[in-house]
Protein backbone atom coordinates (compact mmCIF):
# COMPACT_ATOMS: atom_id res chain seq x y z
CA UNK A 1 0.00 0.00 0.00
CA UNK A 2 1.22 3.58 -0.81
CA UNK A 3 2.34 5.85 2.19
CA UNK A 4 0.03 8.86 2.58
CA UNK A 5 1.42 12.16 0.53
CA UNK A 6 1.70 15.20 3.30
CA UNK A 7 1.66 18.17 1.86
CA UNK A 8 4.34 20.78 3.54
CA UNK A 9 5.54 18.51 6.48
CA UNK A 10 9.41 19.83 7.44
CA UNK A 11 9.32 17.91 10.66
CA UNK A 12 11.03 14.95 10.51
CA UNK A 13 9.92 12.87 13.46
CA UNK A 14 6.02 13.66 12.46
CA UNK A 15 7.29 12.19 8.70
CA UNK A 16 8.45 9.22 10.10
CA UNK A 17 5.76 8.46 13.00
CA UNK A 18 2.79 8.99 10.26
CA UNK A 19 4.35 6.96 7.61
CA UNK A 20 3.93 10.22 5.07
CA UNK A 21 5.74 9.57 1.99
CA UNK A 22 9.37 10.40 2.16
CA UNK A 23 12.85 9.02 0.57
CA UNK A 24 15.52 8.20 2.48
CA UNK A 25 18.42 11.06 2.58
CA UNK A 26 19.97 10.23 5.40
CA UNK A 27 23.40 9.55 4.31
CA UNK A 28 23.43 13.09 4.08
CA UNK A 29 24.32 12.85 8.13
CA UNK A 30 27.45 10.35 7.37
CA UNK A 31 28.47 12.27 4.26
CA UNK A 32 28.83 15.23 6.47
CA UNK A 33 30.08 14.00 9.77
CA UNK A 34 32.62 11.80 8.01
CA UNK A 35 33.98 15.44 5.88
CA UNK A 36 34.80 17.16 9.66
CA UNK A 37 33.97 20.22 8.72
CA UNK A 38 33.59 22.71 11.41
CA UNK A 39 31.27 25.29 9.67
CA UNK A 40 29.39 24.23 6.59
CA UNK A 41 27.26 26.53 4.63
CA UNK A 42 24.51 24.42 1.79
CA UNK A 43 22.67 26.61 -0.66
CA UNK A 44 19.67 25.37 -2.36
CA UNK A 45 16.87 27.19 -4.04
CA UNK A 46 13.80 26.96 -1.83
CA UNK A 47 11.08 23.42 -1.31
CA UNK A 48 14.20 21.30 -1.92
CA UNK A 49 14.24 20.05 1.58
CA UNK A 50 16.63 22.36 3.77
CA UNK A 51 14.54 22.78 6.69
CA UNK A 52 13.29 18.92 6.83
CA UNK A 53 17.27 17.87 6.56
CA UNK A 54 18.12 20.28 9.32
CA UNK A 55 14.82 18.58 11.31
CA UNK A 56 16.63 15.17 10.90
CA UNK A 57 19.82 16.24 11.47
CA UNK A 58 18.62 17.66 14.92
CA UNK A 59 16.62 14.42 16.01
CA UNK A 60 19.71 12.48 15.05
CA UNK A 61 22.41 14.32 17.25
CA UNK A 62 20.40 16.11 20.03
CA UNK A 63 20.28 14.85 23.40
CA UNK A 64 16.65 15.64 23.61
CA UNK A 65 15.98 12.50 21.12
CA UNK A 66 18.23 10.57 23.19
CA UNK A 67 16.97 7.22 22.95
CA UNK A 68 14.49 8.05 19.88
CA UNK A 69 16.44 6.25 17.28
CA UNK A 70 13.13 4.24 16.37
CA UNK A 71 12.29 7.08 13.90
CA UNK A 72 15.50 6.21 12.00
CA UNK A 73 15.08 2.05 11.92
CA UNK A 74 14.67 1.24 8.39
CA UNK A 75 16.72 4.21 6.72
CA UNK A 76 20.34 4.06 5.67
CA UNK A 77 22.15 5.71 8.38
CA UNK A 78 20.80 3.12 10.88
CA UNK A 79 21.97 0.24 9.55
CA UNK A 80 25.65 1.30 10.76
CA UNK A 81 26.44 0.68 14.16
CA UNK A 82 28.87 3.45 14.56
CA UNK A 83 26.09 5.85 14.29
CA UNK A 84 23.53 4.16 16.44
CA UNK A 85 25.98 4.56 18.84
CA UNK A 86 26.23 8.32 18.12
CA UNK A 87 22.20 9.45 18.19
CA UNK A 88 21.30 11.51 20.66
CA UNK A 89 24.77 12.11 22.20
CA UNK A 90 24.98 16.36 21.84
CA UNK A 91 23.42 19.30 22.63
CA UNK A 92 22.12 20.91 19.64
CA UNK A 93 20.87 24.86 19.20
CA UNK A 94 18.90 24.61 16.30
CA UNK A 95 17.28 27.98 15.01
CA UNK A 96 15.50 29.19 11.87
CA UNK A 97 15.34 32.60 10.15
CA UNK A 98 13.02 31.32 7.57
CA UNK A 99 10.44 33.67 9.28
CA UNK A 100 11.94 37.05 9.15
CA UNK A 101 10.59 38.95 6.86
CA UNK A 102 10.50 42.67 8.61
CA UNK A 103 10.46 45.43 6.93
CA UNK A 104 12.55 47.88 8.52
CA UNK A 105 15.82 47.26 10.95
CA UNK A 106 14.46 47.66 13.71
CA UNK A 107 11.58 45.03 13.50
CA UNK A 108 14.14 42.57 12.05
CA UNK A 109 16.68 42.76 15.07
CA UNK A 110 13.52 41.94 17.81
CA UNK A 111 12.36 39.12 15.50
CA UNK A 112 15.89 37.60 15.49
CA UNK A 113 16.25 38.53 19.33
CA UNK A 114 12.39 36.44 19.38
CA UNK A 115 14.45 33.72 17.90
CA UNK A 116 16.78 33.71 20.40
CA UNK A 117 14.94 34.01 23.13
CA UNK A 118 12.46 31.37 22.58
CA UNK A 119 16.27 29.00 22.79
CA UNK A 120 16.59 30.50 26.22
CA UNK A 121 13.32 29.72 27.37
CA UNK A 122 13.95 26.15 26.13
CA UNK A 123 16.74 25.69 28.20
CA UNK A 124 15.75 27.38 31.03
CA UNK A 125 17.05 24.41 33.37
CA UNK A 126 19.98 25.50 32.99
CA UNK A 127 19.28 28.35 35.71
CA UNK A 128 18.90 25.38 38.46
CA UNK A 129 21.38 25.00 40.81
CA UNK A 130 25.04 26.59 40.67
CA UNK A 131 26.04 25.28 36.90
CA UNK A 132 25.91 29.03 36.27
CA UNK A 133 27.28 31.92 37.95
CA UNK A 134 25.50 34.95 39.30
CA UNK A 135 26.82 37.11 36.16
CA UNK A 136 25.97 34.13 33.74
CA UNK A 137 21.94 33.92 35.54
CA UNK A 138 21.94 38.08 35.22
CA UNK A 139 23.07 37.74 31.45
CA UNK A 140 20.48 34.86 30.67
CA UNK A 141 17.25 36.36 32.23
CA UNK A 142 18.56 39.38 30.47
CA UNK A 143 17.29 37.79 27.05
CA UNK A 144 14.40 38.90 25.75
CA UNK A 145 13.00 40.14 22.53
CA UNK A 146 14.35 44.09 23.39
CA UNK A 147 17.99 43.24 24.53
CA UNK A 148 20.62 45.17 23.45
CA UNK A 149 22.06 44.08 19.93
CA UNK A 150 25.35 43.65 21.76
CA UNK A 151 23.62 41.53 23.67
CA UNK A 152 21.70 39.85 20.61
CA UNK A 153 24.91 39.04 18.86
CA UNK A 154 26.68 37.42 21.61
CA UNK A 155 23.71 35.21 22.58
CA UNK A 156 24.36 32.38 20.93
CA UNK A 157 27.82 31.77 21.92
CA UNK A 158 27.06 32.12 25.23
CA UNK A 159 24.01 29.86 24.94
CA UNK A 160 26.74 27.20 23.57
CA UNK A 161 29.06 27.84 26.82
CA UNK A 162 26.12 27.37 29.01
CA UNK A 163 24.82 23.96 27.27
CA UNK A 164 28.71 22.71 27.16
CA UNK A 165 28.99 23.59 30.96
CA UNK A 166 25.95 21.59 31.19
CA UNK A 167 26.57 18.62 29.09
CA UNK A 168 29.94 18.49 29.03
CA UNK A 169 30.01 18.46 25.52
CA UNK A 170 30.61 20.63 22.63
CA UNK A 171 27.44 21.90 20.81
CA UNK A 172 26.51 21.34 17.34
CA UNK A 173 24.05 24.58 15.90
CA UNK A 174 21.78 24.37 13.09
CA UNK A 175 20.80 27.84 11.16
CA UNK A 176 18.40 27.26 8.80
CA UNK A 177 17.47 29.60 6.13
CA UNK A 178 20.49 32.09 7.02
CA UNK A 179 19.55 34.97 4.41
CA UNK A 180 16.15 35.63 4.14
CA UNK A 181 17.13 39.05 6.73
CA UNK A 182 19.41 39.67 4.16
CA UNK A 183 17.33 39.48 0.90
CA UNK A 184 14.42 41.64 3.00
CA UNK A 185 17.36 44.00 3.67
CA UNK A 186 18.10 44.85 0.35
CA UNK A 187 14.40 45.18 -0.93
CA UNK A 188 13.99 47.16 1.81
CA UNK A 189 16.75 49.50 2.35
CA UNK A 190 18.54 48.61 5.61
CA UNK A 191 20.91 45.97 3.61
CA UNK A 192 24.48 47.76 5.77
CA UNK A 193 22.85 48.09 8.54
CA UNK A 194 21.77 44.20 9.14
CA UNK A 195 25.13 43.67 7.69
CA UNK A 196 27.11 44.80 10.36
CA UNK A 197 24.67 43.11 13.35
CA UNK A 198 25.11 39.66 10.79
CA UNK A 199 28.49 39.70 10.57
CA UNK A 200 29.37 40.84 14.85
CA UNK A 201 26.26 37.79 15.12
CA UNK A 202 27.65 35.04 13.13
CA UNK A 203 31.63 35.78 14.21
CA UNK A 204 30.71 35.04 18.25
CA UNK A 205 28.72 32.17 16.88
CA UNK A 206 31.02 30.34 13.96
CA UNK A 207 34.67 31.92 14.28
CA UNK A 208 35.33 32.33 18.08
CA UNK A 209 32.98 29.91 19.31
CA UNK A 210 35.65 27.50 21.28
CA UNK A 211 32.16 25.77 22.59
CA UNK A 212 31.04 24.70 18.69
CA UNK A 213 31.18 21.15 17.90
CA UNK A 214 30.16 21.55 14.10
CA UNK A 215 27.80 24.05 12.20
CA UNK A 216 25.63 24.00 9.35
CA UNK A 217 23.94 26.79 7.42
CA UNK A 218 21.47 26.86 5.06
CA UNK A 219 19.70 29.04 2.64
CA UNK A 220 19.37 29.88 -1.13
CA UNK A 221 22.33 32.46 -2.04
CA UNK A 222 25.57 32.59 -0.92
CA UNK A 223 26.13 36.20 0.69
CA UNK A 224 29.34 37.14 -0.33
CA UNK A 225 31.99 36.65 2.11
CA UNK A 226 33.22 40.23 2.05
CA UNK A 227 29.65 41.00 3.39
CA UNK A 228 29.18 38.66 6.76
CA UNK A 229 31.92 35.82 6.55
CA UNK A 230 34.39 38.11 6.22
CA UNK A 231 36.08 36.77 9.67
CA UNK A 232 35.01 33.05 8.50
CA UNK A 233 37.88 31.93 6.41
CA UNK A 234 37.37 28.05 7.68
CA UNK A 235 33.84 28.11 6.10
CA UNK A 236 33.04 25.23 4.03
CA UNK A 237 30.61 26.05 1.47
CA UNK A 238 28.65 24.34 -1.13
CA UNK A 239 26.67 26.09 -3.95
CA UNK A 240 24.98 24.24 -6.75
CA UNK A 241 27.89 23.48 -8.86
CA UNK A 242 30.08 21.70 -5.66
CA UNK A 243 30.26 18.04 -5.85
CA UNK A 244 29.87 17.36 -2.34
CA UNK A 245 26.08 16.27 -1.23
CA UNK A 246 24.37 17.00 -4.62
CA UNK A 247 22.02 13.92 -3.98
CA UNK A 248 20.80 14.94 -0.45
CA UNK A 249 18.53 17.68 -1.79
CA UNK A 250 16.11 17.30 -3.96
CA UNK A 251 15.57 13.34 -5.85
CA UNK A 252 17.57 11.67 -8.41
CA UNK A 253 15.90 10.59 -11.73
CA UNK A 254 15.53 6.79 -9.83
CA UNK A 255 14.07 7.87 -6.71
CA UNK A 256 11.11 10.19 -8.74
CA UNK A 257 10.74 6.92 -11.24
CA UNK A 258 10.54 4.56 -8.38
CA UNK A 259 7.95 6.87 -6.44
CA UNK A 260 5.87 7.25 -9.51
CA UNK A 261 5.63 3.32 -9.87
CA UNK A 262 4.54 3.38 -5.83
CA UNK A 263 1.48 5.16 -6.77
CA UNK A 264 0.69 3.63 -10.05
CA UNK A 265 1.89 6.38 -11.95
CA UNK A 266 4.36 4.40 -14.08
CA UNK A 267 2.97 5.44 -17.58
CA UNK A 268 3.52 9.36 -16.65
CA UNK A 269 7.24 9.21 -16.17
CA UNK A 270 7.73 11.00 -19.74
CA UNK A 271 5.48 13.31 -18.90
CA UNK A 272 6.93 14.39 -15.40
CA UNK A 273 10.34 14.05 -16.91
CA UNK A 274 9.30 16.97 -19.49
CA UNK A 275 8.01 19.13 -17.02
CA UNK A 276 10.16 18.76 -13.62
CA UNK A 277 13.66 17.39 -14.70
CA UNK A 278 16.64 19.80 -15.16
CA UNK A 279 17.82 20.38 -11.59
CA UNK A 280 21.98 20.03 -11.77
CA UNK A 281 24.04 19.71 -8.19
CA UNK A 282 27.28 19.41 -9.01
CA UNK A 283 27.62 16.61 -11.54
CA UNK A 284 24.23 15.75 -11.01
CA UNK A 285 21.97 16.53 -14.11
CA UNK A 286 18.95 14.36 -13.09
CA UNK A 287 18.05 16.41 -9.86
CA UNK A 288 13.92 16.97 -9.58
CA UNK A 289 12.44 19.21 -6.84
CA UNK A 290 10.72 17.52 -4.10
CA UNK A 291 7.38 20.02 -4.16
CA UNK A 292 6.65 19.52 -7.53
CA UNK A 293 7.03 15.83 -7.78
CA UNK A 294 5.10 15.75 -4.16
CA UNK A 295 2.21 17.71 -5.34
CA UNK A 296 2.27 15.44 -8.25
CA UNK A 297 1.71 12.57 -6.99
CA UNK A 298 -0.81 13.73 -4.15
CA UNK A 299 -2.88 15.56 -7.39
CA UNK A 300 -1.94 13.17 -10.21
CA UNK A 301 -1.46 16.14 -12.49
CA UNK A 302 0.91 18.35 -14.27
CA UNK A 303 1.17 21.40 -12.50
CA UNK A 304 2.85 24.64 -11.77
CA UNK A 305 3.88 23.49 -8.12
CA UNK A 306 7.42 24.87 -6.94
CA UNK A 307 7.65 28.05 -9.22
CA UNK A 308 4.44 29.38 -7.46
CA UNK A 309 5.32 28.45 -4.32
CA UNK A 310 6.07 32.05 -2.72
CA UNK A 311 7.07 35.29 -3.95
CA UNK A 312 9.54 35.92 -7.13
CA UNK A 313 9.70 39.56 -6.70
CA UNK A 314 13.18 40.34 -6.56
CA UNK A 315 14.08 37.93 -9.58
CA UNK A 316 10.86 40.08 -11.15
CA UNK A 317 12.34 43.24 -10.14
CA UNK A 318 16.00 42.80 -11.34
CA UNK A 319 14.31 41.19 -14.98
CA UNK A 320 11.85 44.05 -15.46
CA UNK A 321 14.21 46.73 -14.58
CA UNK A 322 17.05 45.33 -16.07
CA UNK A 323 18.76 47.22 -19.47
CA UNK A 324 18.40 45.74 -23.06
CA UNK A 325 21.23 43.22 -22.08
CA UNK A 326 19.74 41.91 -19.56
CA UNK A 327 16.38 41.91 -21.66
CA UNK A 328 17.82 40.69 -25.09
CA UNK A 329 19.75 37.63 -22.94
CA UNK A 330 16.63 36.56 -21.07
CA UNK A 331 14.56 36.25 -24.95
CA UNK A 332 17.46 33.61 -25.39
CA UNK A 333 16.39 31.64 -22.87
CA UNK A 334 13.05 31.68 -23.14
CA UNK A 335 13.50 30.20 -26.97
CA UNK A 336 15.63 27.14 -25.49
CA UNK A 337 18.94 28.43 -26.10
CA UNK A 338 21.94 29.22 -23.75
CA UNK A 339 23.67 31.53 -22.18
CA UNK A 340 27.71 31.44 -21.73
CA UNK A 341 28.31 33.53 -18.64
CA UNK A 342 31.08 34.03 -16.32
CA UNK A 343 29.01 33.53 -13.19
CA UNK A 344 29.87 34.41 -9.30
CA UNK A 345 28.29 32.01 -6.94
CA UNK A 346 28.88 34.77 -4.31
CA UNK A 347 25.48 36.79 -4.15
CA UNK A 348 26.80 41.12 -3.32
CA UNK A 349 23.07 42.33 -2.58
CA UNK A 350 23.55 45.89 -2.63
CA UNK A 351 25.85 45.49 -6.31
CA UNK A 352 22.65 43.47 -7.67
CA UNK A 353 21.42 46.68 -10.16
CA UNK A 354 24.66 47.44 -10.55
CA UNK A 355 27.02 44.29 -11.71
CA UNK A 356 25.91 42.69 -14.95
CA UNK A 357 26.42 39.24 -14.26
CA UNK A 358 24.34 39.42 -11.29
CA UNK A 359 20.88 38.73 -12.30
CA UNK A 360 21.85 35.25 -13.67
CA UNK A 361 23.98 34.29 -10.25
CA UNK A 362 20.85 34.98 -8.42
CA UNK A 363 18.99 33.13 -11.32
CA UNK A 364 20.95 29.89 -10.71
CA UNK A 365 21.12 29.80 -7.32
CA UNK A 366 17.56 30.64 -6.97
CA UNK A 367 16.97 27.13 -9.12
CA UNK A 368 15.46 29.15 -12.14
CA UNK A 369 19.01 28.36 -14.08
CA UNK A 370 20.99 25.62 -14.42
CA UNK A 371 24.12 24.90 -15.69
CA UNK A 372 24.55 23.15 -18.95
CA UNK A 373 28.46 23.08 -19.16
CA UNK A 374 31.20 24.98 -17.19
CA UNK A 375 34.60 25.82 -18.48
CA UNK A 376 37.57 27.36 -16.56
CA UNK A 377 38.88 30.58 -17.93
CA UNK A 378 42.73 31.03 -16.96
CA UNK A 379 42.96 34.30 -17.68
CA UNK A 380 40.02 35.77 -15.04
CA UNK A 381 40.35 32.55 -12.33
CA UNK A 382 37.28 32.05 -13.23
CA UNK A 383 34.29 29.16 -14.55
CA UNK A 384 32.22 30.37 -18.12
CA UNK A 385 29.15 28.52 -17.41
CA UNK A 386 26.68 27.25 -20.11
CA UNK A 387 23.25 28.48 -18.29
CA UNK A 388 19.54 27.27 -19.56
CA UNK A 389 16.33 27.49 -18.42
CA UNK A 390 16.07 24.95 -15.59
CA UNK A 391 12.68 23.01 -17.22
CA UNK A 392 9.23 23.53 -18.37
CA UNK A 393 7.80 24.44 -15.10
CA UNK A 394 10.34 27.24 -14.73
CA UNK A 395 9.75 28.70 -17.93
CA UNK A 396 5.94 29.30 -17.70
CA UNK A 397 6.28 30.81 -14.72
CA UNK A 398 8.43 33.07 -15.99
CA UNK A 399 6.02 33.74 -18.77
CA UNK A 400 2.93 34.27 -16.36
CA UNK A 401 5.47 36.85 -14.75
CA UNK A 402 6.10 38.88 -18.16
CA UNK A 403 2.63 38.69 -18.33
CA UNK A 404 1.69 40.45 -15.24
CA UNK A 405 4.21 43.15 -16.02
CA UNK A 406 1.18 44.73 -18.20
CA UNK A 407 -1.43 42.95 -15.72
CA UNK A 408 -2.99 46.53 -14.68
CA UNK A 409 -3.88 47.29 -18.28
CA UNK A 410 -4.67 43.89 -19.50
CA UNK A 411 -7.02 44.84 -21.71
CA UNK A 412 -5.63 47.85 -23.20
CA UNK A 413 -2.15 45.16 -23.40
CA UNK A 414 -4.38 42.49 -25.42
CA UNK A 415 -5.79 45.46 -27.48
CA UNK A 416 -2.52 46.57 -29.07
CA UNK A 417 -2.07 42.57 -29.58
CA UNK A 418 -4.92 42.27 -31.88
CA UNK A 419 -4.57 45.92 -33.63
CA UNK A 420 -1.06 45.01 -34.47
CA UNK A 421 -1.45 41.99 -35.75
CA UNK A 422 -4.59 42.88 -37.40
CA UNK A 423 -2.45 46.04 -38.88
CA UNK A 424 -4.53 48.51 -37.80
CA UNK A 425 -1.91 51.86 -37.28
CA UNK A 426 -4.73 54.14 -35.33
CA UNK A 427 -5.58 51.59 -32.74
CA UNK A 428 -2.26 50.48 -32.24
CA UNK A 429 -1.00 54.04 -31.59
CA UNK A 430 -4.57 54.63 -29.18
CA UNK A 431 -3.55 51.66 -27.40
CA UNK A 432 0.38 51.33 -26.75
CA UNK A 433 0.03 55.09 -25.45
CA UNK A 434 -1.96 53.59 -22.79
CA UNK A 435 0.27 50.72 -22.24
CA UNK A 436 2.86 53.20 -21.85
CA UNK A 437 2.02 55.82 -19.66
CA UNK A 438 0.74 53.10 -17.16
CA UNK A 439 3.74 50.94 -17.15
CA UNK A 440 6.58 53.10 -18.15
CA UNK A 441 7.75 53.78 -14.49
CA UNK A 442 7.10 50.41 -13.70
CA UNK A 443 10.40 49.22 -15.79
CA UNK A 444 11.90 52.37 -14.70
CA UNK A 445 14.54 51.92 -11.89
CA UNK A 446 13.62 54.89 -10.28
CA UNK A 447 16.42 57.17 -11.45
CA UNK A 448 16.65 60.28 -13.23
CA UNK A 449 15.57 59.86 -16.49
CA UNK A 450 17.73 58.82 -18.83
CA UNK A 451 18.06 57.27 -22.55
CA UNK A 452 17.65 53.57 -20.91
CA UNK A 453 14.23 54.03 -19.50
CA UNK A 454 12.79 53.69 -22.91
CA UNK A 455 14.92 50.80 -23.66
CA UNK A 456 13.50 49.03 -20.31
CA UNK A 457 10.08 49.51 -21.40
CA UNK A 458 10.05 48.67 -24.99
CA UNK A 459 12.19 45.50 -24.24
CA UNK A 460 10.16 44.57 -21.34
CA UNK A 461 7.39 45.69 -24.38
CA UNK A 462 9.32 43.10 -26.91
CA UNK A 463 9.41 39.85 -24.00
CA UNK A 464 5.62 40.36 -23.70
CA UNK A 465 5.10 40.07 -27.49
CA UNK A 466 7.37 36.64 -27.57
CA UNK A 467 5.10 34.90 -24.72
CA UNK A 468 2.22 36.15 -26.16
CA UNK A 469 2.82 35.31 -30.38
CA UNK A 470 5.34 32.52 -30.12
CA UNK A 471 2.79 30.24 -31.35
CA UNK A 472 2.44 32.33 -34.40
CA UNK A 473 5.70 34.06 -34.45
CA UNK A 474 9.55 33.37 -34.29
CA UNK A 475 10.58 36.56 -32.14
CA UNK A 476 14.57 37.80 -32.43
CA UNK A 477 16.06 40.57 -31.48
CA UNK A 478 19.09 42.57 -32.18
CA UNK A 479 20.38 40.10 -35.03
CA UNK A 480 22.47 41.15 -37.87
CA UNK A 481 20.06 41.36 -41.22
CA UNK A 482 21.62 43.01 -44.32
CA UNK A 483 24.36 45.95 -43.10
CA UNK A 484 23.11 46.00 -39.15
CA UNK A 485 21.36 44.91 -36.68
CA UNK A 486 17.33 45.40 -36.51
CA UNK A 487 15.27 46.25 -33.19
CA UNK A 488 12.45 43.28 -33.62
CA UNK A 489 11.83 40.79 -36.46
CA UNK A 490 9.04 38.66 -36.51
CA UNK A 491 9.16 36.00 -38.58
CA UNK A 492 5.22 33.44 -39.35
CA UNK A 493 5.26 30.56 -38.44
CA UNK A 494 2.45 30.63 -40.85
CA UNK A 495 3.37 31.61 -44.55
CA UNK A 496 -0.37 32.86 -44.54
CA UNK A 497 0.89 35.57 -42.01
CA UNK A 498 2.63 38.68 -42.19
CA UNK A 499 6.63 39.18 -41.06
CA UNK A 500 7.49 42.34 -38.91
CA UNK A 501 10.33 44.06 -38.48
CA UNK A 502 10.37 46.85 -35.50
CA UNK A 503 12.69 49.47 -34.93
CA UNK A 504 12.93 51.57 -31.56
CA UNK A 505 14.08 55.08 -31.16
CA UNK A 506 14.11 58.12 -28.80
CA UNK A 507 13.43 61.16 -30.05
CA UNK A 508 16.67 63.79 -30.45
CA UNK A 509 15.43 67.26 -29.97
CA UNK A 510 18.54 68.50 -32.19
CA UNK A 511 17.98 66.68 -34.88
CA UNK A 512 14.17 66.03 -35.48
CA UNK A 513 11.08 68.64 -34.98
CA UNK A 514 8.58 66.53 -33.63
CA UNK A 515 7.78 62.58 -32.98
CA UNK A 516 7.19 61.71 -37.02
CA UNK A 517 10.40 62.87 -37.52
CA UNK A 518 11.69 60.21 -35.27
CA UNK A 519 9.14 57.35 -36.83
CA UNK A 520 10.36 58.22 -40.38
CA UNK A 521 13.85 58.04 -39.02
CA UNK A 522 13.20 54.59 -37.95
CA UNK A 523 11.41 53.45 -41.07
CA UNK A 524 14.67 55.05 -43.06
CA UNK A 525 16.98 53.27 -41.13
CA UNK A 526 14.79 49.79 -41.69
CA UNK A 527 14.68 50.29 -45.17
CA UNK A 528 18.43 51.72 -45.98
CA UNK A 529 20.21 48.63 -44.02
CA UNK A 530 17.92 46.63 -45.44
CA UNK A 531 16.82 44.71 -42.42
CA UNK A 532 14.56 42.62 -44.55
CA UNK A 533 17.38 40.54 -46.16
CA UNK A 534 17.35 37.58 -43.41
CA UNK A 535 13.61 37.36 -44.01
CA UNK A 536 13.83 37.34 -47.97
CA UNK A 537 16.60 34.66 -47.95
CA UNK A 538 14.41 32.47 -45.98
CA UNK A 539 11.28 32.75 -48.81
CA UNK A 540 8.97 35.78 -47.62
CA UNK A 541 8.09 37.90 -50.24
CA UNK A 542 8.80 41.92 -49.41
CA UNK A 543 5.08 42.70 -50.14
CA UNK A 544 4.29 40.59 -46.77
CA UNK A 545 6.93 42.19 -44.49
CA UNK A 546 5.31 45.09 -42.64
CA UNK A 547 7.99 48.08 -41.33
CA UNK A 548 7.07 49.70 -37.79
CA UNK A 549 9.02 52.28 -36.37
CA UNK A 550 8.11 53.27 -32.82
CA UNK A 551 8.94 56.88 -31.41
CA UNK A 552 9.57 57.53 -28.06
CA UNK A 553 9.00 60.96 -26.18
CA UNK A 554 8.83 61.11 -22.30
CA UNK A 555 5.83 58.57 -21.99
CA UNK A 556 4.49 59.32 -25.37
CA UNK A 557 4.52 56.71 -27.90
CA UNK A 558 4.31 57.59 -31.96
CA UNK A 559 3.85 54.53 -34.14
CA UNK A 560 3.94 54.45 -38.07
CA UNK A 561 4.66 52.59 -41.10
CA UNK A 562 2.93 49.15 -42.34
CA UNK A 563 3.81 47.68 -45.45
Amino acid sequence: MARTVGIGHQDFEKVRVKNNFYIDKTDFIREWWEADDEVTLITRPRRFGKTLTMSMVEKFFSVNYAGRGKIFEGLSIWQDEKYRRLQGTFPVISLSFANVKEKDYVTTIQRISQIVTELYNDSRFLLEGDLLSEEEKEYFRGISMNMTEVTATMAIHRLSKFLYQYYGKKVIILLDEYDTPMQEAYVNGFWDELVAFTRSMFNAAFKTNPYLERAIMTGITRVSKESIFSDLNHLEVITTTSEKYAESFGFTEDEVFASLDEYGLSDRKDEVKRWYDGFTFGSRTDIYNPWSIINYLDKKRIGVYWANTSSNSLVGKLLREGNKNVKQNFEELLQGRSLRMEVDEQIIYNQLSERKDAVWSLLLAGGYLKVAGMEYIERTGGWECSLMLTNREVKIMFEHMIRGWFGSYEDEYNDFIKAFLLGDLDAMNDYMNEVALATFSYFDTGKEFSKEEPERFYHGFVLGLMVDLNDRYVLTSNRESGFGRYDVMLEPRNPADDAMILEFKVFQPRKENDLQDTVESALHQIDDMRYEAALVEKGVTKEKIRKYGFAFRGKEVLIGGGY
